[in-house]
């Protein structure tokens, strides 16, 4: 295996251009200076709004410029500090930004309470008499929607100093899941004891060996099993916490409070589980195919990650991945196509692995300027699908800050997976229907299903497993490891269907999920997938004005409601209609897949 590279021994050309946010460490530690002054300055405001609409629009204004300053100087420290954890001087300006990020939120607290203390007659007042207000007009309207859910100010502060204590059990989780817990060693493929970590477990999923994978498999859940009791108590906390600032904000449950933030409607969370259910047979279709394919008597749960077609061997450079990748968008155009090659060209991405560099990918940038990407390119085929993922964050995150102002020129998490996912969808299809190859198509097509059933189904039945179990919470219920194991338990039975053995450790696998500890967020990844399949579907089929309304969506920022600005694209996830019919997008690949694998033979 090649030595990792030292960041200095990474040739220019393959980093990002940081140097484009901030020239040197002077003109960063005049923006630091900058900051400091703004932050101390803005509760000069305080108690002074009824003195007319030029004191609130100079406050909002003073506000949009201390945090577009903010997010520049904290993107630019932490990303510094992402190409090299090890770096003493970037560890030490990334913390300094997080002490200026408490410092700002401590500084504005007054500004919501404040505005809410204005009557709306002379807010509307203010607005004609000041035009330049009018910019201000959705933002403004966001706040007076949460007045009923907005507390007095004291209050606000006691909650505010209380966030701390709140994140105790998703601290103590995540503390206990990345360093504490350990499990058995699985022998590998060799006859070789190796370590079982969080970070190895997929892989071993993934071996051809069925003995690994069903080592693997015990193993992990024995590690979790060990813990029921404790992490079913922390789990219990962290439902108890979302109960208790849903009622402390008056909100009739904690489901509803989790989704007002994005102004989505408790019935889209009722609606994805509805629509899933009614399409169980695909997934049990699904099932019955992988079982015949890889030519066991009993399809267990540590079957179901193996490849069902031996992996194709698709070594790609990255100057051939950018290539692929524009292939498979041209869908979107020649501006878009230009604006891919302009990220290329301009060091947007920071591409290889390097000593100390942050693990992952992510796209991320500050307003005003362009947005950058971090990958770890390992040149496979998944390494292309992930470029081709993060420059949808990055080419959404370019129109948005092109259209809008900076206030709204961010997006919620509703729509956040959209632009990525559509870029996916995109790019495996293009690459489906113009392979020659059978089992590189065969190989796509799994690819293309395993994301179906990883994001829509499975995020689905995460998605239904809060549901249920908060709702116990919130109705004065207890949990406990029972509970929970059981309600579990009975949900994966639910969602593989009889062709699947439900193992008894799989009953444990609630308490590995660390998103579980930021409630009613994973239903995000199931609707964005199938609103990403409808627009790609769209777009792919020519329809009229389906380009046109993508652009719209994604200049949209955060200037609508993310059902509003889904609409602009032509889909409206306040229906069913986009997860039926993503569902019925995954019907029809899982009965191509069956005709090329005709005949159960694993090799094609």
């Amino acid at each position: 295996m090649a030595k990792t590279r030292k960041r200095e021994e990474v040739k220019k050309e393959d980093t990002w251009a940081l140097e484009d946010l901030y020239a040197s460490e002077q003109l960063f530690e005049e923006d630091c200076g900058r900051l400091a002054g703004m932050i101390e300055e803005f509760p000069k405001y305080k108690g002074r709004l009824k003195e007319g609409s030029g004191v609130l629009l100079e406050m909002l204004e003073d506000y949009s410029g201390m945090n577009k300053l903010f997010e520049k100087v904290y993107v630019y420290a932490n990303q510094r500090l992402h190409q090299d954890m090890g770096n003493a001087a970037s560890q030490k300006s990334a913390a300094s930004t997080e002490v200026w990020m408490d410092k700002m939120n401590a500084a504005e607290s007054y500004m919501v309470p404040e505005i809410l203390g204005l009557p709306e007659e002379l807010l509307a007042e203010y607005c004609r008499e000041e035009r330049r207000l009018e910019k201000y007009r959705h933002f403004l309207d966001e706040i007076f929607r949460q007045k009923p859910h907005t507390l007095d100010e004291r209050s606000e502060e006691i909650l505010a100093k209380v966030g701390e204590l709140a994140k105790a059990s998703s601290n103590v989780f995540t503390m206990f899941n990345n360093a504490d817990i350990t499990f058995c060693p699985v022998t590998d493929e060799k006859g070789k004891e190796e370590p079982l970590t969080q970070g190895r477990y997929t892989a071993y999923m993934q071996s051809a060996d069925r003995r690994v994978r069903k080592e693997a498999f015990a193993n992990l859940y024995q590690g979790y099993a060990g813990f029921k009791n404790t992490l079913a108590a922390l789990y219990e906390a962290n439902a108890k916490k979302t109960a208790f600032y849903a009622k402390m904000r008056n909100y009739g449950s904690s489901l509803e409070a989790a989704l007002d933030d994005s102004e989505i409607p408790v019935a889209v969370y009722d609606s994805l589980i509805d629509s899933v259910h009614g399409h169980m047979e695909p997934m049990y279709r699904y099932m019955r195919l992988r079982k015949k394919v890889l030519g066991v008597e009993e399809l267990h749960m540590y079957d179901v990650y193996v490849p069902m077609v031996q992996e194709v061997d698709m070594k790609v450079s990255f100057e051939r991945a950018k290539e692929i990748v524009k292939e498979g968008l041209a869908p979107l155009g020649k501006r878009y196509q230009a604006l891919l090659q302009e990220g290329f060209d301009s060091r947007w991405i920071d591409i290889y692995e390097n000593e100390n560099k942050r693990t992952g990918a992510y796209s991320w940038g500050a307003y005003g300027t362009h947005p950058y990407v971090l990958l770890n390119y390992q040149e496979s085929l998944n390494d292309v699908f992930t470029l081709a993922h993060e420059m949808g964050h990055a080419l959404h995150s370019w129109h948005s800050d092109q259209e809008q102002d900076y206030i709204y020129a961010g997006y919620r998490i509703f729509v956040a997976e959209v632009a990525s996912t559509c870029n996916e969808a995109l790019l495996i299809r293009h690459m489906i229907e113009n392979s020659r190859d059978k089992q590189e198509k065969a190989y796509l097509i799994n690819y293309f299903l395993e994301q179906f059933r990883t994001t829509l189904y499975r995020q689905t039945m995460f998605a239904e497993f809060e549901k249920v179990t908060h709702e116990i919470v919130d109705e004065g219920g207890t949990l406990n490891a029972e509970t929970l194991c059981g309600i579990y338990l009975d949900l994966n039975k639910k969602y593989y269907g009889t062709d699947v053995v439900s193992d008894e450790e799989i009953q444990y696998e609630w308490s590995r999920i660390p998103h579980f500890y930021r409630a009613f967020y994973v239903y995000q990844y199931a609707t964005g997938f199938s609103a990403a399949i409808a627009i790609s579907s769209r777009i792919l089929a020519g329809e009229e004005g389906a380009l046109e309304g993508y652009f719209e969506f994604l200049k949209g920022g955060s200037s609508k409601s993310p059902i509003e600005l889904l609409r602009l694209a032509g889909v409206d996830m306040a229906g069913k209609e986009p997860v039926e019919d993503a569902l019925e997008v995954f019907e029809e690949y899982v009965g191509k897949l069956e005709k090329i694998l005709a005949g159960g033979q694993r090799e094609i």
